[in-house]
């Protein structure tokens, strides 16, 4: 099938099978069957099928198939040939944005046809009489998020409103099932089908990897079998190249800063170009520098999810009217706004994922039957790899993904407030109800009854006081809220996603350096050094001012890295492919020449890592009291297991008295750095880390209290917002603490401790991963004393004083590049070839 130029993204074929003027289908009714072949037009093959599927059903079909529409054809069928009133169809997506779009793409399709159905939106942007007209007189599709399906739920009128809802049509599904939004919808849905227990769910996704996990979230009951897989043809091969320009590629770095004048050519070169970076600040840089370049005057944007709405809306207003020449981005732009005429991805640095690559490249040539073009710039050379191995997973339709958890306690706890503001609710049918939802499908009846326990009362520790008595029982044994206010607090606070706040840096006389994320406190311990401002701070104590730091002693170096939590970790998947291509010798040819160099260096001073051990390098660097012992270790688990792993680390290595000064974490490698060498270090990866020093430097950082923080506001403990006022970020975080401190004290193991440990030993710092990992190379490290550094290891060390926070100045260098370069290829090559390209030698700023 092929589509024809004229027609927008997504939309059906002009298929052989149906010539123009005839009807596409003899199951459509005709103002869709005029309208379609009034263009020309017929279904694609998935597109039919999904019509024909009475029930549940996941779509997978790849971007610019036409998901969307085919997951609305049933609908609006179904309302044509039986026209009704009320709420017949709800459509979730991840995105405000995404859901506008998808109201655009719908209406004028309907207004064509000239049938009386009503599609509107209800998001967090919707005016507030729209949504009370809403749910007085609600339209037959309604287009809205998770957040505001789960106020939509705490209604008094929901169970009028969903009566009649037929189908459920949950967009872009992998962009959030297994996280916490993923488990509040999940939730709503479980709720959704005993209001409405006839509604059929479709999925609609074009990158999903385990499919029945995907089956079982949208099954009722997690019975994937209950869900009907449609999937439509892959589509032509993409069009993807690496882009290496002079045969360049640095050391390190991660913002491909050294290709970007090749970049603006390629802009020029092209209609519309979107510029993918993994980071806002790089996006910040990156959108400067093609500035600093574009002679032409061309018209260039920027958009991630920082910005105000107001610039984001202008900037995706430009693009739809082909206003634009390129747009820098992150993953505010990974999903499927409908935009005219991109015709090229690029994608600067890593991309941390195939299935992210694939979502990224799709953007361009939004079109079924024409392939996406996109180029892959590496920032360096471990990226080059990378780079490499999501192509080679691209290439052979291998996707990966975040993998499903069991469900939140404090997402369980929001539900079970949020059930009571609508109605009066029994605790048996509501925890027989919640097991329908897959992520809580093993939940334990103490584990809920501890969940429905807080929100009734606070728990144990806090059942005294009044402000946390949310529900309250009546004559017949059910709970509903206790009043009014209750209910405006849930509405006002409802939702999984919360904001990381800012915390100033101060001296104790009241001095402000600047402000850094709340998360790069995470794991500081008192004492802790490091970099801001251009010195070396010493971390004292964290209070509702900030953070409080003092002056080191004259020369201490930065112990601790900055933590870059919103950077995306390299997925599994990947860093299997990438450790079987370094094992690889012979396919190393197909390598850019400054890739196979280095490995070839690597290989004649040191060794590669293997796929199924851990490679150890020790050696030594500077003279008398600037001697410093490295070791450096090729894990490949991505950058919060390596962060979790150096905190353990070195916290062994005081132990054992050699004395260690920091460490630095990569997605491929971690760094320590000493006063004294290590000999053995196979007592340092032994998985009995986890079990005698997780739980005390754990306890030791101001992690868990930052994780409390979020858990009790998911939970409805700390109320972010109140009527008329907004708490600040340090106003959240001082009432956080103090609770925190009263709960470990007369409640250990109170619910939302429980659930902070969760998402602390989980989320932030990928735990299981490296569990596995430390298993798994038990026995098979393979330790390496060097006399020097390694040509594998100067990735790592460069990254030394590049680890920075918001306000940090850019140059903070503790490693000179072209020294320590020149150092680790005395003698096995010309160093002149090797030197840091000067476009790249500067930091990159690379934390969100």
């Amino acid at each position: 099938m092929t589509v024809q130029p004229t027609a927008p993204a997504g939309a059906p074929s002009s298929a052989p099978e149906s010539a123009p003027g005839r009807q596409a289908s003899p199951a459509l009714p005709e103002p869709i069957a005029g309208w379609l072949a009034a263009r020309g037009w017929s279904l694609h093959g998935h597109q039919r099928a999904l019509l024909a599927t009475p029930g549940h059903a996941l779509l997978l079909a790849p971007t610019g198939a036409g998901k969307t529409l085919a997951g609305f054809l049933p609908s609006l069928k179904a309302l044509i040939e039986r026209p009704r009133d009320g709420l017949h169809t709800l459509y979730v997506s991840p995105l405000k944005a995404l859901a506008a779009d998808v109201a655009r793409n719908i209406e004028r399709p309907v207004a064509e046809m000239g049938v009386a159905i009503r599609v509107e939106t209800r998001t967090g942007d919707t005016p507030q009489p729209v949504k009370d007209r809403q749910r007085r007189d609600p339209p037959q599709i309604l287009l809205t998020t998770p957040e505001s399906l789960a106020l939509l739920l705490s209604s008094h009128e929901a169970a009028r409103l969903f009566a009649g809802l037929e189908r459920i049509v949950i967009d872009e599904v992998h962009a959030f099932a297994p996280t916490k939004r993923g488990q509040l919808l999940s939730l709503g849905l479980a709720r959704l089908a005993r209001l409405a227990p006839a509604a059929a769910r479709i999925g609609l996704s074009a990158t999903v990897r385990d499919v029945d996990a995907y089956r079982r979230w949208l099954a009722p009951g997690g019975e994937a079998d209950r869900v009907a897989l449609v999937s439509a043809p892959p589509g032509p091969a993409a069009d993807i190249q690496m882009m290496v320009p002079q045969a360049r590629i640095p050391w390190s770095g991660h913002t491909g800063r050294h290709a970007l004048a090749a970049v603006y050519d390629q802009i020029k070169a092209h209609r519309t170009t979107l510029v993918f970076v993994n980071t806002r600040s790089i996006a910040e840089r990156v959108f400067q520098d093609l500035w600093a370049l574009n002679e032409d005057g061309l018209e260039i944007a920027l958009h991630h999810g920082s910005l105000a709405r107001d610039r984001r809306v202008a900037v995706e207003a430009a693009m739809a009217r082909g206003g634009l020449r390129a747009v820098v981005c992150t993953a505010s732009l990974d999903l499927g706004l409908d935009w005219g005429d991109v015709d090229l991805v690029v994608q600067l640095g890593a991309p941390k994922g195939a299935s992210r690559l694939v979502q990224r490249i799709g953007r361009a040539n939004h079109r079924f039957d024409q392939p996406s073009k996109a180029l892959l710039v590496p920032g360096n050379r471990f990226e080059y790899l990378e780079a490499q191995a999501a192509l080679d997973a691209v290439r052979a339709g291998e996707l990966d993904g975040e993998p499903f958890g069991p469900g939140g306690l404090d997402v369980l706890a929001q539900h079970i407030l949020g059930c009571a503001c609508a109605a009066p609710v029994c605790a048996d049918a509501l925890y027989d109800e919640v097991r329908q939802a897959a992520p809580y499908a093993a939940l334990s009846r103490a584990d809920f009854d501890d969940a429905f326990d807080y929100v009734v009362r606070g728990g144990y520790a806090l059942r005294r006081y009044n402000q946390y008595r949310r529900l309250v029982e009546d004559e017949q044994g059910r709970w509903r809220a206790l009043g009014p206010k209750v209910v405006r607090q849930y509405r006002m606070n409802a939702g999984t996603i919360v904001d990381a706040p800012m915390l100033e840096v101060k001296f104790k006389n009241g001095r402000v350096l600047g402000t850094v994320e709340e998360w790069f406190a995470l794991g500081l311990s008192p004492g802790d050094t490091f970099m801001f401002a251009g010195q070396v701070l010493a971390f004292e104590a964290l209070d509702q001012r900030g953070l409080i730091v003092t002056r080191p002693r004259r020369g201490a170096e930065p112990m601790a890295p900055i933590y870059a939590g919103a950077r995306m970790p390299l997925s599994t998947h990947l860093a299997d492919r990438v450790r079987a291509m370094l094992a690889d010798r012979a396919g190393w040819q197909r390598f850019a020449p400054p890739v196979r160099q280095w490995l070839a260096m690597q290989a004649r001073v040191s060794d590669l890592p293997g796929p199924d051990d851990l490679l150890v390098e020790t050696f030594p660097r500077g003279l008398g009291e600037r001697r410093r012992h490295y070791l450096v270790a090729y894990c490949f688990e991505g950058r919060n297991a390596h962060q979790t792993l150096g905190m353990l680390v070195t916290k062994r290595l005081d132990r054992l008295g050699l004395r260690p000064m920091g460490f630095v974490a990569t997605d491929y490698v971690l760094a320590v750095w000493s006063l004294d060498p290590v000999a053995e270090p196979a007592a340092l990866f032994a998985p009995d880390i986890l079990v005698r020093d997780l739980a005390d430097w754990m306890a030791e950082t101001s992690m868990l209290k930052r994780t409390f923080r979020e858990v009790s506001t998911i939970a409805g403990l700390i109320d972010k917002k109140h009527p008329g006022a907004e708490k600040t970020g340090r106003q959240v975080t001082f009432n956080a603490d103090l609770i925190y401190d009263v709960l470990r004290k007369y409640d250990p193991d109170h619910v939302l401790l429980r659930a902070t440990w969760a998402d602390a030993s989980g989320r932030l710092t990928d735990l299981d991963r490296l569990r596995a990992h430390l298993e798994r190379i038990e026995g098979r490290i393979r330790h390496r004393a060097l006399a020097r550094v390694s040509p594998l290891a100067v990735p790592v060390l460069l990254e030394i004083g590049r680890e920075q926070v918001s306000g940090a100045h850019e140059d903070a260098h503790l490693v000179d590049a072209d020294a320590l370069i020149a150092e680790a290829t005395e003698g096995l090559d010309d160093p002149a070839d090797h030197r840091e390209p000067d476009s790249d030698a500067e930091t990159d700023p690379d934390v969100a």
